[in-house]
């Protein structure tokens, strides 16, 4: 403690007011706690830069009028100044200063021969800055007993200033203190108790209001202990920065964590949607102030912190009071705990006025007042609760009416459906049978057109040796008389004329010519037989071609098909296009062979007509190579025609699609190759660049699959 000695003589002068009534407090002990507002003298020092000693000879000091002197807010320091005289009998006291918003607060204990430094504290000053810092304002006056002296106080502070000064007892002092730690105490378990009820609730519901009701107990627990000077001088003494300013802060903080809880709790969007709407405009408002009071000006961001809190408290008290007329029972819950936080407020800011005294209820208004807010705001989150059982209670209720009532439609809905079901199965299998007639009728009328496309080629090829066999019948028959004649000549010969006629008929066979004409017959008859081995082969090719046994799964040679095709196609490309076919060994292959037929005279005939296409001087050429593997045969049939486009590729398989000119093709040919090739579950692959040509891979189980299936 620093203690400054100064002479008698010098004292004298400096001290002339000691002797005067309306600065001097008589403290005899028998009172327990004694306010010496009234007391003393108050000297405003507007550049905040007097020194005790300029302080203590100061003329311009005012008596006070306030029991509790309220200094405003202001950047000037003030100086206050009373004289106690000690009549008790005990020789220690202890001066109260009992509000922890004080920046800088000094305390000096003046007797006529010496002086003593009690303090140099307050919020903007970090602990131990000073001899006599002590956590909360209480300062132990040791003045003996029948003695006066004089207590000089430096006070300044960004907030509102009062100097709630107390003499006390040293048992009275303990007293209070115990009372006032018991209060906090009080006030904590409430508000952890809320805390973690609503905690455990919010991870039973994963409701957001709860979790956001937590969040607000803890803004508002720390603001109201800041209030008290706990959070000051016990939670965060060596953060002189947040010790200043926390109380604002946190007071912010909590309005806005109020807002998003009353946001949630009563659905403000649907009950006060013009209130809610201009929300976010107050966010901005209060982090704007927030930004004043820490970072610019602390005395202009207080001041606009006193206008945005109290309008903003406003504005939530009206906005609650339009969701409960709206009907919102939550409102209720809300507008009732509210206005009991509020009437804590009002009664504590009426005190900081000086429109209500200085009392132990006034000080802790705002604390009861949050404090019953909480419980409050527990019990409409509780009827929550109770809500959302009954809505779910409801709506399970309607839930388990609603599925009572679908089920019957149900029932109701399986019969119609059975029946419809029945009717359209009924419809179904005779669009299926007049699908499968109509697809058998395609296929053959497209087989019958493939074929009608060969008929004036193959009537051509039957017509030759037709002709040819035509040709030798009048010659044979002439021959043949001759014969016939002359022998029925010989045969009427009597023996008694045969001397006679023999020479004759030697002279008729001369003029006849019979040995040429027997020699011609081996000839004619030659040349009939090979005009008919020919026929005979046209025949067997077109008979093998359309096999009548199509319907027959069985083991077919590939080469024979592809022989029999190119036969039948012979008109069509002879001595225009080079046909090269390399049939190697091939094993005899599980299909359908007319239907492969069918392909292999689709497959050719388009690559025939394709090389036939080009207009240059490249000589039209079709290449066939068969090949196998051990469970498939390869047929590839490639040209060097004029390709196709990729759209065409693309759409080369589908139904009713050709490129030829109207009333050249139907555009059944490749989906009914498609159509075959699938059925025997084989593959068709198509290469082609325009104007280089096109190849198809066609790819055939040797073994049939469904053959396969049925033996496993």
């Amino acid at each position: 403690m620093r203690v400054a000695v100064l002479g008698p003589g010098i004292l004298l002068a400096l001290f002339p007011f000691t002797s005067a009534v309306g600065s001097r407090v008589v403290f005899d002990g028998r009172s327990p706690s004694l306010s010496v507002g009234h007391s003393c003298e108050i000297l405003r020092d507007g550049q905040a830069s007097m020194t005790w000693k300029e302080a203590m000879v100061s003329s311009a000091y005012q008596p006070s009028d306030q029991k509790v002197p309220n200094l405003g807010i202001s950047a000037a320091a003030y100086w206050l100044k009373f004289t106690v005289q000690n009549t008790s009998a005990d020789d220690r006291m202890f001066l109260t200063v009992d509000h922890p918003e004080i920046d800088e607060l000094d305390v000096y204990l003046v007797f006529p021969q010496r002086m003593t430094v009690l303090a140099k504290a307050g919020q903007a000053r970090p602990p131990h800055a000073a001899p006599g810092s002590p956590k909360e304002y209480a300062f132990n006056l040791d003045i003996p007993s029948t003695t006066s002296a004089t207590i000089l106080i430096r006070a300044r502070s960004n907030k509102q200033l009062q100097i709630p000064l107390h003499l006390t007892s040293v048992q009275e002092f303990h007293l209070i203190r115990a009372f006032k730690y018991l209060a906090v105490g009080g006030y904590v378990g409430i508000m952890l108790v809320l805390a973690l009820y609503n905690l455990f609730v919010f991870f039973s519901t994963r409701d957001a209001s709860y979790l956001i009701y937590v969040f607000y107990i803890l803004c508002i627990t720390l603001a109201q202990l800041t209030f008290f000077g706990i959070g000051q001088f016990y939670l965060w003494p060596e953060l002189t920065w947040w010790s200043q300013r926390a109380s604002v802060m946190l007071t912010l903080l909590s309005a806005l964590a109020a807002s998003t809880f009353m946001r949630s709790f009563i659905n403000t969007a649907q009950y006060a949607p013009r209130f809610d709407k201009w929300l976010p405009a107050w966010y901005g408002f209060l982090s704007f102030t927030a930004v004043v009071y820490a970072l610019v000006d602390p005395l202009l961001g207080y001041q606009l912190d006193q206008v945005a809190t109290g309008a903003f408290a406003t504005y939530m008290f009206a906005t609650a009071l339009a969701s409960y007329r709206n009907g919102s029972r939550p409102a209720a819950f809300f507008l009732l705990a509210w206005s009991m936080f509020l009437i804590g407020v009002v009664i504590y800011v009426m005190k900081d006025a000086d429109l209500l005294p200085y009392t132990t209820l006034s000080v802790y208004t705002m604390p009861i007042g949050s404090a019953i807010e909480g419980i409050l705001l527990s019990f409409g989150l509780a009827d929550r609760i109770n809500i959302l059982r009954r809505e779910k209670e409801q709506s399970q209720e309607q839930a388990l009416a609603v599925s009572l009532e679908n089920e019957r439609i149900i029932r109701e809905q399986n019969v119609l459906l059975e029946e419809k079901v029945e009717q359209r199965t009924h419809d179904l299998r005779e669009s299926n049978e007049h699908l499968k007639r109509t697809q058998t009728q395609l296929v053959n009328a497209e087989k019958m057109a493939s074929l009608g496309q060969l008929t004036a080629g193959i009537a051509h090829e039957i017509n030759n040796p037709i002709n040819f066999i035509t040709s030798n019948i009048q010659p044979l028959r002439r021959n043949i008389t001759e014969i016939v004649e002359v022998m029925q000549e010989y045969r009427s010969m009597r023996p008694e004329e045969a001397s006679e006629k023999l020479a004759r008929l030697k002279e008729r066979e001369r003029q006849l010519g019979i040995g040429d004409s027997i020699d011609e017959l081996d000839d004619i008859i030659g040349s009939i037989s090979e005009g008919s081995k020919r026929t005979a082969e046209i025949v067997r090719g077109l008979r093998n071609f359309s096999r009548l046994d199509e319907d027959d799964l069985k083991e077919s040679d590939l080469r024979e098909g592809i022989n029999s095709t190119l036969a039948l196609l012979a008109p069509q490309f002879r001595d225009k296009v080079e046909i090269k076919a390399e049939l190697g060994e091939m094993p005899l292959v599980e299909c359908f062979p007319g239907k492969i037929n069918q392909v292999l005279m689709n497959i050719l005939t388009n690559a025939i007509q394709a090389t036939l296409a080009r207009k240059d001087d490249i000589a039209p050429r079709v290449e066939i190579t068969i090949g196998h593997d051990a469970h498939s045969a390869h047929i590839v049939i490639a040209d060097n025609g004029i390709g196709m486009r990729q759209d065409t590729k693309a759409r080369m398989f589908d139904p009713f699609f050709t490129t030829k000119p109207v009333g050249e093709g139907t555009g059944l040919g490749l989906a009914i190759v498609y159509g075959i090739i699938q059925d025997h579950h084989g593959d068709i692959q198509v290469d082609s660049v325009l104007g280089e040509g096109t190849s198809v891979r066609i790819s055939l189980p040797i073994t049939h699959i469904k053959d396969k299936q049925q033996r496993a």
